[in-house]
């Protein structure tokens, strides 16, 4: 099978190290990632986190485009819920101008921390008059595009500079929902099988997009390689994932019964409920990860992937991400 592979890189700081060693085991990665041919570098946005480094991909973005020459750099994604749609495609216009060709914007719809950190982002918002996210992510798309409609409250707040080539515009989500906006606003979407991977939704999600645009979405999942399949279960097999339920019908993921608890602390309740559940990682040596994908790639037509390797320590990733390049038939030119 031929499919692309790309990676999604959360910055994980490790016991014992701290939030530069991440930072700087980032930028290895991405030039690494470069070198051994992977089509994107993405990085991921968490507040408030002790484990993961990651609060500013578009800083990030910046300082690895300025570390690399080829590879195309974008975030996985910016949480638009926090920020100005405006803001946002200054931000990202003016990476595109600075590397043209080379910058993807991918928007995610989650918080990506804790209720207090999302109230510090959103204080100066007025709640009253706050748009959901369709609309956030339809004024983003029409500063991006100078397409804004005439009755728009904003008509003539032109987003600069003008970037040569704009960024490719990416939604990230999980749900047929988030497949169908992605296709109204003729953006690429990501479908994240790290969050949500039963095969039902998968394959509605991937068929109204394509029923849409004619395109397969790509696709996110935790995949981590090793020599043996052994050395792989030991390194990610400690991973869990809890999901928690609050009463006015949020569901949030969390990685810890620790953080579920921190999380309803701060929202405010004390009945909820958790579940814990398993991640889907495809983990094994590299041949089984490799058959993992195909199967994948031909079951839903797949034309890339978007791996995020759910291990926290450098040395091990960056050999998991060599592991799969030299997969070459499995990584498009």
């Amino acid at each position: 099978m031929s499919y692309q592979l790309s990676l999604l890189d959360k910055s994980p700081i490790p016991d014992g190290a701290t939030a530069a060693d991440a930072l700087a085991a980032t930028v290895a990665m991405a030039q690494r990632a470069e070198q051994l041919g992977f089509h994107r570098y993405w990085l991921a946005e968490h507040h408030n986190s002790k484990a993961l480094a990651g609060a500013a991909p578009e800083v990030a973005i910046a300082y690895i485009l300025a570390k690399t020459s080829r590879i195309r750099v974008g975030s996985g994604g910016v949480m638009l819920q926090h920020y100005s749609p405006y803001k946002v495609a200054e931000v990202f216009k003016v990476l595109a101008s600075l590397a043209p060709g080379r910058v993807d914007l991918g928007i995610g719809k989650a918080p990506g921390g804790l209720p207090r950190s999302t109230e510090a982002l959103q204080a100066v918002h007025d709640k009253a008059v706050k748009p959901g996210f369709a609309d956030l992510l339809t004024d983003l798309n029409g500063f991006l595009t100078g397409a804004l409609p005439a009755d728009h409250q904003l008509n003539g707040a032109i987003a600069t500079p003008i970037p040569p080539e704009l960024p490719q515009r990416i939604l990230l989500g999980a749900s047929p929902e988030s497949a169908e906006l992605a296709a109204r606003l003729g953006w690429q979407f990501t479908y994240a099988g790290h969050f949500n991977s039963d095969p039902a939704t998968i394959e509605r999600s991937f068929e109204v997009y394509r029923s849409a645009t004619g395109r397969a979405p790509l696709f996110a999942l935790y995949a981590f390689a090793a020599e043996t399949a052994e050395k792989a279960d030991a390194h990610w097999s400690a991973l869990k994932i809890y999901r928690l339920y609050l009463p006015d019908g949020r569901r949030v993921n969390v990685g810890s019964l620790d953080m579920a608890a921190e999380f309803a602390r701060q929202a405010g309740v004390t009945e909820y409920r958790t579940e814990e559940t398993r991640p889907q990682v495809i983990a094994g040596t590299p041949e089984h990860v490799r058959r993992e994908l195909d199967r994948l790639s031909q079951r839903f037509g797949i034309a890339e992937f978007v791996i995020d390797t759910p291990v926290p320590h450098f040395a091990e990733r960056l050999r998991s991400i060599e592991l799969l390049a030299g997969q070459r038939q499995s990584i498009a030119a």
